[in-house]
C-alpha cells in the first residue's frame, strides 16, 4: 500500500522548498516556496518521533553537507541521502546515519551518457541493498520521460522505460523519481508517470512532483496498485503549505499499518 516518506530539502544549509525547474548553478530566477527557521535536525527528530522511515534528505547544491549530517544522525537508519553523491563521499553520510545513499548525476559523463562503470563502482562502494537510484525525469516532446541530472539541468541519454527499470533494479534497492515538471507547482501529480512505475518497477519507488492534497496521495495508491509511495514538499503545512496538513499524512500511514 502506498504510504507518505516525509523529505528534508537543503539549499544553503537550510531547509527550504524550492521549485526544482528553476534550480540553476547561476542562481537566477530560483523560485522558492518556504524557507524554515527550524533546523534540519529538528524535521528528522519530528519524523523518527512519528515513525516515518524512508524520507529523504536532499543536497540542493554545495554548502549543505554539514546540514545532512546533522539530519540523518538525529534519525539513525531512518533517512536516505542524495545530491552529489559519489562513491568517496557516500561513507560519510551512512556512518553519521544514513539507512541508503541516493544516486543521480554520478551515474552519467558530462554529456549525460549513462555509465555502466560509475553505476558499478557505486554498488561496490555501498551495496546494492543501501543504494537508491534517482531517476527524476522530464517529459520529452516525442513521449516518455527522460532522466534529468545536475540539478534537473541537464537532460541524459536514460529513457524511463521497461527495460530501464528491469535492468537498474538489479543494482539498487529502490528508487527515488521526482516529475519534474510539475516538482514544486502544487498543481497535482503526473498521474501518466505514477501509472507507469506502479506497473513497472520490481522495486519500491517514491514518486514526489505535484501532490497538493491528502487525495493526491490516496490516488497515487489507487493509479500505482499501492506499488509507489509518495512524497509531499510545498503543499505541506510543515513547509508553509496549505493543501495537506502534516498530521493527516501521519494518520495515512497509521491507518495503512493497521491494515
Amino acid at each position: 500500500m502506498t504510504r507518505f516518506r516525509p523529505c528534508i530539502d537543503l539549499h544553503e544549509g537550510r531547509v527550504k522548498q524550492i521549485v526544482g525547474s528553476t534550480l540553476r548553478d547561476s542562481g537566477a530566477g530560483l523560485e522558492t516556496n518556504f524557507v524554515s527557521d527550524r533546523s534540519p535536525s529538528w524535521y528528522a527528530d519530528l519524523y523518527r518521533r512519528d515513525g516515518l522511515r524512508g524520507g529523504h534528505v536532499i543536497l540542493l547544491g554545495p554548502g549543505n553537507e554539514e546540514a545532512a549530517c546533522e539530519a540523518v544522525s538525529a534519525f539513525p537508519d531512518g533517512l536516505h541521502v542524495g545530491g552529489g553523491i559519489r562513491p568517496s563521499t557516500a561513507e560519510r553520510y551512512l556512518n553519521a546515519g544514513a539507512s541508503h545513499v541516493i544516486v543521480t548525476s554520478y551515474l552519467f559523463d558530462s554529456g549525460g551518457s549513462f555509465s555502466q562503470g560509475c553505476l558499478d563502482e557505486m554498488v561496490a562502494a555501498v551495496g546494492r541493498d543501501r543504494l537508491v537510484i534517482d531517476l527524476s525525469c522530464k517529459r520529452v516532446p516525442d513521449g516518455g520521460w527522460v532522466v534529468a541530472m545536475n540539478r534537473w539541468q541537464t537532460l541524459t541519454d536514460l529513457k524511463i522505460e521497461r527495460s530501464t527499470l528491469i535492468f537498474l533494479a538489479d543494482h539498487c534497492a529502490e528508487f527515488l523519481v521526482h516529475a519534474v515538471d510539475v516538482e514544486g507547482k502544487c498543481g497535482g501529480i503526473d498521474e501518466e508517470l505514477t501509472q507507469f512505475l506502479g506497473e513497472t518497477s520490481r522495486v519500491p519507488v517514491t514518486y514526489a512532483g505535484g501532490i497538493s492534497t491528502l487525495e493526491d496521495l490516496r490516488k497515487i495508491d489507487r493509479i500505482s496498485g499501492g506499488r509507489v509511495d509518495g512524497t509531499v514538499g510545498s503543499a505541506l503545512d510543515l513547509f508553509g503549505g496549505s493543501g495537506v496538513r502534516y498530521e493527516d499524512c501521519v494518520a495515512f500511514n497509521a491507518r495503512r499499518s493497521e491494515a
